[in-house]
């Protein structure tokens, strides 16, 4: 199991990195650095390492430009290359660094890749294809052996989010809004709940995460029932939250950040906020209304 565990970290390393070495490169989720530095620290072995480098060039996840291996070959990983991936993992250097790194390597001859070999083309992740998602949980389980507490929770807080965001692109509806992409399961599902409270009072939820897919920091903002960029409406009247776990009024997510949210609209709690009411001859919209956009999402209250 161990050993298993191993190769899927191994061939996780270099999932996100996808450019060559004389364009941009995009940012590598902590995650995948934090393989990086398990070999370089020997918690996985240099052959697989190797082997999985080599597999995601073949398979076309890693894109290097044509580099034919030398005539004189080396019987074992450089220990400068061994540094600079532990430098990269604690983002000391660029990842273009470390892609000239992993040129050594095919120079080198330990790893073989054809220069005029065309790289497999792989399709688009689908909801039915789950084998990201259990590369992410194996680098989690992976987080279960660091001993200290606190380099365990850094091990584990940037994989739980990755997790949750492959969930909600693979399984939620999404709804593309300026710089924001929003995803949501609807109603019935956790956190996406109606009820009708023994009192007649009733209660909605709703669970929604927020993506940051534009190239700016933007903020999703709602300060107060009053001033929220977040409600529902019947057609006729809107309904402001009676709660929200917004964050001093804002989330402010970076280029490719993401974080989940919730909403509750029941009880008028004060502060311009409203008591939820519900008809059923009537259809229900959850409305976002931000400055870079707003939509309106039909919600199927039962």
């Amino acid at each position: 199991m161990k050993t298993t565990m191993a190769a899927i970290s191994t061939i996780a390393i270099l999932f996100a990195v996808t450019s060559t070495v004389s364009t941009a490169y995009a940012e590598v989720p902590d995650w995948v650095k934090n393989t990086a530095g398990w070999w370089a620290d020997g918690t996985i072995t240099e052959s697989e390492f190797v082997s999985g480098v080599e597999f995601l060039i073949i398979d076309g996840i890693i894109k290097v430009p044509p580099t034919t291996a030398s005539s004189e070959t080396s019987k074992g990983v450089p220990d400068w290359v061994k540094n600079t991936v532990g430098w990269w993992a604690e983002d000391i250097i660029t990842d273009g660094e470390f892609v000239n790194a992993i040129q050594h390597l095919i120079k080198s001859g330990l790893i073989s890749v054809s220069a005029d070999s065309e790289p497999v083309q792989t399709a688009p992740v689908e909801s039915g294809d789950d084998s990201k998602l259990a590369a992410l949980e194996a680098e989690l389980e992976k987080c279960s052996e660091i001993v200290k507490a606190y380099k365990r929770i850094d091990c584990e807080k940037p994989l739980n989010k990755a997790i949750e965001l492959y969930k909600y692109q693979t399984g939620a509806e999404r709804f593309d809004i300026g710089p924001i992409t929003y995803y949501w399961f609807g109603m019935g599902s956790e956190g996406s709940e109606f009820e009708i409270t023994p009192t007649g009072q009733p209660i909605l939820t709703i669970r929604m995460l927020a993506e940051n897919t534009g190239s700016d920091i933007t903020a999703i903002n709602c300060t107060s029932p009053s001033i929220c960029a977040y409600d529902v409406s019947d057609g006729s009247k809107i309904f402001k939250y009676s709660g929200m776990d917004f964050t001093s009024g804002q989330i402010v997510l970076n280029p490719g950040d993401s974080r989940e949210f919730n909403f509750l609209f029941g009880p008028n709690i004060g502060y311009g906020g409203t008591e939820f009411e519900y008809d059923s001859s009537k259809s229900y919209t959850f409305r976002i209304n931000e400055d870079f956009g707003s939509i309106s999402i039909p919600l199927k209250l039962e």
